[in-house]
């Protein structure tokens, strides 16, 4: 059930220190028929502390993904003629030039320590009340979140703070990735008999369930060695003893991903880009998600479909994108020999059998699918996934589409800030100067746009009904395929990227034929197969540290060689100035 009964309350917060949030009054959601109706103390404690996802932390592209997807071969945001210079904030993270003091660094170190707050907020107030009903499920809950946003944050920076929720007179301490990371698994370990099964105690996918802390289980002990041993130059120990020392590191990974892949309650899509539709509620692959919709109460987030998609491509009348982010020539090219996977791209079918091509064959698309809550905006629908070469769409003809015997005209696209330079998405970047991400107003039209998450229309260009995925089925056959691998099972490898492979299937326009299945896996494939599940979700920075490339050199798109201290972000400066306990990381 999607969160749709709402109401409002005043949360007073408290900060571990002023690098963190401050007191203020935030407005958060409760939802009642999930964490109950009486507006007591724990639900809103516990409503923060999942709000904090959606609060920029996990769906806004300056955030998480950015420093998860900007810095790697999947995704960068060039500037572009006029727009998106902003000092060089976005392109320092893809040129590995950025430092304390870039907010991007900045900004997502603050929202994960919010996160932080929040989830050690939640922990005291539903400890220091009386027995309730839902007492040790929102406890376990909240100290998953806890574990959730300090993993995250010990990933990207090494670091994270913590104070003892159960100790009002705690002193604030700084937890090392290389030793809390066995204390996180613990932690999660502990109260997975406390949590509820999906779907049991009115729990959903936007709540965090005994699915969801497999998962999370899963990746710390895919990502366990490079904790350890950060910046490791001869590999990481992916075969150390598991943290109970039953079994390894690569053990307990195929243990917790098959939990959920042998789970009834999930199951692959043959259209995978149904995963990331506006109407992905509850998708049968979605384990752990940040729960969105629009409604006037909260804000919700388009970034991840609206970076990609130019100004003057027009989902309806009233919308547009903003024509920033694309991918690298060098993840385009991963992708030649395989551009009849179904998940490189998919074409949209109207109800009358109409298909948008886009390949200049179009004349005209029906009228008849409207935006959700009007009775009057078409809804014109950009096909899924790569968009490279020339596009065409809608044109405005005064506040409408431009339209044709009662149907939406095709045309020509042209790029709205050059409107003599064609929307033609070329996969090179030819920057002027090799060494930055830098376009002039005459190629702004420049780069493959990756357009998986649907567009949603409705509202405006930065609220979205789609539930952005934190752990996904596909998610969990890729960790376990990796693992096998690390474990010397390549069969058995093969069997997983194969089952994603075969299960996901094209569109009617081509018989919807399966993926083929592949004959043997090396290293490089199997890196290339996960990337080709999971781009754009938030994961590629982690799998190029485990598998040797994050250093490398991409010299289609401006990254340079880099060295492993770039492994993990630096300290915001503002933190550092504000207080003396945490240390810098090294060279920055």
């Amino acid at each position: 059930m999607r969160m749709k009964s709402l109401q409002l309350h005043k949360l007073a917060c408290i900060a571990l220190t002023v690098t963190m949030v401050g007191c203020t009054d935030l407005k958060e959601q409760v939802i009642d028929e999930v964490l109950g109706s009486n507006n007591s103390n724990p639900e809103n404690a516990l409503a923060a502390a999942y709000g904090q996802m959606g609060d920029a932390t996990f769906v806004d592209h300056a955030n998480v993904f950015g420093l998860q997807e900007y810095s790697t071969d999947e995704a960068m945001l060039p500037t572009r003629g006029s727009d998106w210079g902003d000092g060089g904030v976005y392109r320092a993270i893809h040129e590995f030039t950025w430092g304390p003091d870039n907010s991007l660094v900045t900004n997502t170190w603050n929202n994960l320590n919010a996160g932080i707050t929040k989830s050690l907020t939640a922990i005291s107030t539903i400890n220091s009340k009386p027995d309730f009903t839902n007492k040790k499920l929102f406890l376990a809950e909240a100290r998953a979140l806890l574990a959730f946003y300090t993993y995250h944050t010990l990933d990207l920076y090494g670091q994270a703070p913590y104070r003892d929720p159960y100790n009002t007179n705690a002193q604030l301490e700084v937890r090392k990735a290389a030793t809390a990371i066995d204390d996180l698994i613990k932690e999660m370990e502990t109260i997975l008999p406390d949590l509820a099964n999906l779907k049991e105690q009115s729990t959903h996918n936007g709540r965090f369930t005994k699915q969801a802390a497999y998962g999370l289980l899963a990746d710390m002990y895919m990502n366990r060695a490079v904790f350890k041993d950060r910046y490791a130059t001869g590999g990481f120990n992916f075969k150390e003893a598991a943290v109970d020392n039953n079994g390894t590191d690569m053990d307990k990974v195929i243990y917790y991903t098959t939990q959920i892949i042998n789970n009834s309650q999930f199951h692959l899509e043959t259209n995978y880009f149904k995963n990331f539709d506006i109407d992905n509620n509850g998708a049968p692959e979605l384990v752990f998600v940040v729960s969105q919709d629009i409604n006037n109460l909260r804000s919700s987030d388009n970034d991840f479909a609206y970076m990609p998609v130019e100004r003057n491509q027009k989902p309806s009348p009233a919308n547009r994108g903003t024509n920033a982010v694309c991918t690298t020539p060098e993840f385009y090219q991963t992708w030649d020999g395989n551009h009849e996977d179904p998940r490189f791209a998919r074409h949209y079918q109207y109800s009358d059998g109409t298909w948008f091509m886009n390949d200049g064959s179009d004349t005209s698309v029906p009228a008849t699918s409207l935006v959700a809550n009007s009775a009057s905006l078409p809804w014109f629908h950009f096909n899924r996934g790569f968009q490279v070469g020339q596009q065409y769409g809608p044109k405005l003809s005064g506040t409408g589409f431009e339209m044709t015997a009662n149907r939406i005209k095709v045309s020509k696209l042209f790029c709205e800030k050059n409107t003599t330079l064609a929307m033609d998405f070329t996969p090179e970047l030819n920057f002027d100067n090799p060494a930055q991400s830098v376009f002039s107003q005459a190629q702004i039209n420049r780069g493959v746009r990756i357009f998986k998450y649907e567009f949603d229309p409705e509202k405006d260009n930065s609220t979205s009904n789609v539930d952005i995925p934190l752990i996904r089925l596909g998610g969990m056959y890729c960790l376990r395929a990796e693992a096998y691998f690390r474990n010397g099972q390549t069969d058995l490898a093969l069997a997983d990227i194969n089952k994603l492979r075969t299960t996901r299937t094209r569109e009617a326009l081509y018989n919807n034929v399966p993926g083929v299945a592949l004959t043997a896996l090396t290293e490089q494939t199997l890196y290339n197969e996960i990337a080709y599940e999971m781009y754009w979700e938030m994961q590629r920075r982690k799998q190029s540290i485990r598998f040797g490339k994050f250093e490398a050199a991409l010299a289609g798109s401006a990254k340079p060689v880099s060295q492993p201290f770039r492994r993990i972000y630096p300290i915001p400066q503002s933190t550092m100035d504000a207080t003396k306990i945490f240390q810098q990381n090294d060279k920055y």
